[in-house]
């Protein structure tokens, strides 16, 4: 994928039928904390009500087409100093290092956004060999496993704890 067609946004009413071919796709929901949206007019709400006000929240766009999400949850008061990250990518855009691309756009606009955010944090699903890679591959630490973590969708999980700190290199 050349990375020049990648772009990061606000989310847009518009959006909403590009946004209903990832989001509207177990494959791509399995491993998030959505649940796979099932009708336009629930996307168009998700829209509005959550994408839109979120502190951090883009468009992964490939040509300005919503293809996939990246948050960043800010801390706040003694927690100020990280922010929780996480990403998806359409399915058929899997393999291609968009989620890579995405993650190295997307660190150096938090740090200058949140200048109080130290460490960018991540927790994937241990079966979720594709994301530890992503993160791997743009310099994050896993810092170890968290055993019966939470609930995702019903069901208690592990999940690794990746870090990437301020002061550390991206590749």
């Amino acid at each position: 994928m050349d990375s020049s067609r990648i772009s990061l946004r606000p989310f847009k009413l518009t959006d909403v039928d590009d946004m209903m071919l990832w989001a509207g796709d177990d494959r791509v929901t399995q491993t998030i904390r959505w649940n796979t949206l099932t009708s336009k007019e629930e996307a168009l709400t998700f829209i509005k009500d959550v994408c839109i006000p979120h502190p951090w929240r883009r468009s992964i766009c490939i040509d300005d087409r919503s293809i996939g999400f990246v948050s960043v949850f800010p801390g706040s008061g003694d927690d100020r100093s990280r922010s929780d990250v996480g990403y998806a990518v359409a399915f058929e855009y899997w393999g291609q290092g968009i989620g890579t691309e995405v993650l190295k756009m997307t660190i150096p606009q938090v740090y200058s956004e949140f200048p109080e955010v130290i460490r960018l944090q991540a927790l994937v699903d241990v079966e979720n060999k594709a994301s530890q890679r992503v993160l791997e591959k743009v310099g994050f630490i896993k810092e170890g496993k968290l055993r019966k973590y939470g609930y995702h969708k019903g069901k208690l999980v592990d999940l690794f704890m990746y870090s990437l700190l301020s002061t550390e290199s991206i590749y």
